[in-house]
């Protein structure tokens, strides 16, 4: 059953409700806290985690529509299933004795799985499901992380990000799907609904929350939280489509940009909130606030002159629901503010309707009398299956000279760098904890790179480094055992991080790395270097005198054993680069540059381009056709090529569909992106693909700000081949 099956029902049961609230009622739905509110000291939570008092003072007396966030806000930590499923019923009991029994909705960051419960599936980061270029993979880890945290109690999900990852400074940027708009939109578009299915009140579905409306992720500095500066069109062409795809896929809410586009805050932003959210995309569900950043409007940003003030601009700007988090400050001044008649009941009315919508749509008025059971649904081995898969589809090969790997099972092997023996590092923020960063708490059973290749291996693996990223490792006695050993696998990288925690001055490696690469490589031995982390910190240097890069971003829980088996060709690497690396830290180019960006002097140069990927088979396309030579402007085109594997190991190919406009009122980019598929080939296997191109593909924002296809001549292009048509004007 849709939700918009029962559309007409869920508004006469809203209506009825809303009838009989008091004021109190309803502004109290528009209220969200964080745990750390409703729970008992940190020295007894293990065994109760919510102090009852508080809870009933939260849900009964101060009317609370919603709780996110898990014990204890600074030292958020994954709970056990069991301590879960209590915490939920114990609120739910709550709600259940207030006068009008409206459930809480509690959310959670399950960003790659059920991050906040122990033992759960996590899944590679969405930079590195963006990598895999398999939209079915990304459908099954949504279906996969909604069943887990339903058989954790939970339903609201802050997850899919579909902000898009053009600042590769910015520290949130593994928690995108890249850089380029068509793959963000498939990719994320098949999470939700994956994770939703066909009606989210089902007892393996779970809501999904698109994050950070809109513009977030292209601050002009890098740093989290900090100014972008995004024209109109540019935010209609960039930023705006993934979040229409996440509307039109269904997300009953959307998180705001805790920071600010060209001057104006997210959360006082009528133009994005009203105007283009509900008017032009036509969103139903609530929007709720990201972090303390309504009270920020008064305290950061200076927007407001009071957080009266502050309050009153977010809520009339399109904010639904505040979190506050840690303090009822927002309930008593929307309270006060509504009493005065400063924020009009009908706009209070709305924002209620809307959050009461999503409840019943969600089922919270007929909850379940007991969650799916976690035998049979949670951590499975077929999960565990699936997960495996999409690390090793995560982990492009950038790099193999001479062929050295696939490595012999008895190769000797010299296993150095602060990322070769800790989990944190392939997993990184919001797992476990708030940063990921806690290897203590990771479960024993899953391994690191070193302990997988260990394991595999018939020969020596020998490792000199040491038990935390930050250790310092000996370069004298690494020079001194790569004598003993056939290849070096120098594993470099990030430490775990998320949000403004993680932001950096430089792409540049940190000189210990370097100075530890520079070791390796002067030992005559060849080097492979295996990279993990958020961003592509910057391995020029290094990368030119390696053998062998494989670049492995944040490939998850099973991402350990999925490097092992590509070292020794177990598995036959296929993923790409869904971001362009860059070469030197300040040379930012993404793959869909204007044409000035490679006029005269300048170059689009990067260290690898987007899309970019080895296999240790290969492959050539063949055959692009396009079915005529000639459209209309409202017509589709159709295109076919030829793929097949000209090698001898069976492979996975990603075949990119790219298109350029010769000429346009507004400069186009050099190309972009418009369709993709990943097939299987058999050495010696051909298969021939069809796409369609829709005029919406042949499209871009013109000069009046409106989507719109112009006459001219466009260019298909796949591979190393191309083929023009031409668009008339009738």
């Amino acid at each position: 059953m849709s939700a918009e099956a029962v559309k007409p029902n869920i508004a006469s049961q809203v209506s009825h409700l809303l009838t009989q609230m008091t004021l109190e009622e309803k502004v109290g739905q528009m209220t969200q806290v964080d745990f750390t509110v409703i729970g008992a000291p940190e020295e007894r939570h293990a065994d109760d985690p919510i102090d009852q008092a508080k809870l009933e003072d939260a849900v009964l007396r101060r009317h609370v529509g919603s709780i996110m966030n898990t014990p204890l806000t600074p030292n958020n930590q994954a709970q056990p299933i069991a301590t879960w499923r209590k915490m939920q019923e114990t609120i739910q009991a709550a709600s259940a004795r207030s006068r009008l029994k409206i459930p809480v909705l509690y959310g959670i960051d399950a960003i790659h799985g059920a991050t906040y419960t122990q033992n759960a599936t996590l899944f590679p980061q969405a930079i590195s499901m963006a990598a895999t270029f398999n939209p079915d993979l990304s459908f099954q880890a949504g279906e996969i992380t909604a069943r887990e945290i339903r058989a954790s109690g939970l339903l609201w999900n802050f997850s899919p990000v579909m902000d898009i990852g053009r600042q590769p400074l910015w520290p949130r940027l593994w928690e995108t799907y890249g850089e380029d708009v068509h793959l963000a939109t498939v990719m994320g578009t098949r999470f939700i609904e994956g994770h939703q299915g066909a009606d989210f009140s089902a007892a393996d579905k779970g809501m999904t929350c698109l994050k950070h409306y809109v513009g977030y992720s292209l601050p002009f500095n890098g740093k989290d939280r900090t100014p972008a500066f995004i024209g109109e069109r540019m935010l209609r062409e960039y930023f705006l489509p993934t979040f229409a795809a996440g509307i039109k896929a269904g997300a009953p809410t959307i998180m705001v940009n805790s920071s600010e586009v060209d001057g104006i805050p997210g959360h006082a932003n009528h133009h994005y909130l009203t105007t283009v959210l509900r008017d032009e995309l036509g969103f139903k569900g609530f929007t709720v606030s990201d972090w303390e950043d309504i009270q920020r409007l008064y305290t950061r940003d200076k927007l407001a002159a009071s957080e009266k003030e502050a309050v009153k601009i977010a809520v009339m700007a399109g904010v639904d629901m505040s979190m506050v988090p840690l303090d009822f400050s927002f309930y008593d001044i929307l309270l006060e503010l509504a009493k005065s008649g400063e924020v009009p009941v009908a706009r209070i009315d709305e924002a209620v309707g809307r959050i009461l919508t999503v409840k019943y749509q969600a089922g919270l008025f007929n909850p379940p009398k007991t969650p799916i059971p976690a035998e049979g649904n949670f951590a499975t081995p077929a999960a565990t299956s699936t997960n495996l898969q999409a690390a090793h589809e995560a982990i492009i090969l950038a790099k193999n000279d001479h062929h050295l790997l696939p490595l012999k099972k008895d190769a000797k092997i010299l296993v150095t760098g602060p990322t070769a023996n800790l989990l944190s590092v392939l997993n990184g923020g919001w797992t476990i904890t708030w940063q990921g960063d806690a290897e203590h708490l990771y479960p024993k059973d899953k391994l690191t790179v070193l302990a997988a290749l260990k394991k595999q291996s018939t020969g020596k693996v020998t490792h000199v480094g040491g038990n935390r990223f930050d250790d310092p490792i000996d370069t004298a006695k690494v020079i001194a055992e790569a004598k003993h050993h056939d290849v070096i696998v120098l594993s470099l990288g990030e430490k775990p991080y998320t949000e403004t925690l993680g932001n950096i001055a430089s792409l540049d490696l940190d000189p210990e790395q370097q100075a530890l690469a520079d070791a390796a490589l002067a030992t005559g031995k060849p080097v492979i270097l295996l990279t993990f982390g958020g961003r592509p910190r910057i391995i020029t240097k290094i990368a030119d005198k390696a053998a062998v890069v494989l670049l492995g971003f944040l490939p998850g829980m099973e991402g350990g054993e999925a490097a092992a088996d590509i070292l020794y060709g177990a598995y036959n690497p296929d993923a790409k680069l869904p971001i362009t690396y860059p070469r030197a830290t300040n040379d930012i180019t993404p793959y869909d540059y204007k044409p000035i960006e490679a006029f005269e002097s300048n170059a689009y140069n990067p260290l690898y381009p987007f899309g970019h990927g080895l296999s240790y088979t290969t492959f050539e396309t063949s055959q692009l056709k396009v079915d005529k030579p000639r459209i209309g402007l409202h017509e589709n085109i159709n295109v076919s090529v030829d793929v097949t594997n000209t090698g001898k190991l069976a492979g996975k190919e990603t075949v990119l569909v790219y298109l350029n406009d010769a000429a346009a009122s507004v400069t186009r980019p050099n190309k972009q992106l418009k369709a993709f598929k990943k097939v299987a080939l058999e050495p010696g296997e051909t298969q021939h693909l069809n796409f369609t191109l829709t005029p919406d593909d042949l499209s871009f924002i013109g000069l009046e700000f409106k989507r719109l296809v112009e006459p001219g001549d466009f260019t298909v292009m796949v591979g190393n081949q191309s083929v023009k048509f031409t668009v008339s004007p009738s």
